[in-house]
């Protein structure tokens, strides 16, 4: 069982992007993009990564493909093979059980379309019994200032999600609002790695930074 995350350190971006950058969309050279995938590669086997686009899609994967498939949530029942969701700021869910592994791409609109729920239930259509939860880093309640239509929107759904920021103004915390989703579903949660992307130089933040890569949450049976 593998479960860990990667940061902004070990590959060959440069600039913005240094150095690990795994995400291909953003900007960074293709080469260097492909040379730090390879080194992921080249540690824990086979990866596959996703094309993430803020929806609720589940792809289940049985084979590790070159065309990555749309979707913000990856499972799988088969060994050997790692499941990525990269992030900048939003939570990177890994979940696991002794059946079937996922990795789980969360945001706000992820937190609001009940993506983590959903691969979980899938999980559970595959066999999975007893399913743990791993949290990695994000943004947290006191860097993620939001406007009031967005906070309401969020809020007005997921209470727990509430926050303010040090000078006062609305914010949301999104890993307490999937903490509570999660352990309402009667996952266990480790949180030990919950550390904020925006507070972290070592680790890629869009919100800290605008143009930056990607760091990813990797997961295998």
């Amino acid at each position: 069982m593998l479960v860990t995350f990667t940061n902004r350190h070990g590959g060959v971006s440069e600039g913005v992007y240094a150095s690990l950058n795994l995400g291909d969309h953003v900007g960074d050279a293709a080469a260097d993009v492909l040379r730090n995938r390879g080194e992921i590669t080249a540690q824990h086997g086979p990866v596959q990564f996703m094309n993430q686009v803020h929806g609720n899609r589940i792809a289940v994967i049985e084979e590790v493909t070159d065309e990555p498939p749309t979707a913000d949530a990856l499972v799988t029942g088969i060994p050997g093979i790692t499941l990525a969701v990269m992030v900048a700021d939003c939570i990177p869910l890994l979940l696991t059980s002794k059946e079937a592994v996922a990795a789980v791409h969360v945001g706000r609109r992820g937190l609001v379309n009940n993506v983590a729920v959903k691969t979980i239930e899938i999980m559970r259509e595959m066999g999975a019994q007893e399913i743990s939860a791993t949290i990695g880093p994000a943004i947290c309640g006191k860097c993620y200032e939001v406007s009031a239509d967005v906070h309401q929107e969020v809020v007005s759904n997921f209470p727990m999600a509430d926050s303010r920021t040090n000078s006062g103004s609305l914010a949301l915390d999104l890993p307490k609002a999937l903490i509570t989703i999660l352990q309402t579903a009667g996952i266990s949660v480790d949180t030990n790695q919950c550390g904020c992307t925006v507070e972290d130089a070592d680790l890629f933040s869009y919100r800290r930074d605008g143009v930056t890569g990607r760091q990813a949450g990797l997961v295998r049976l």
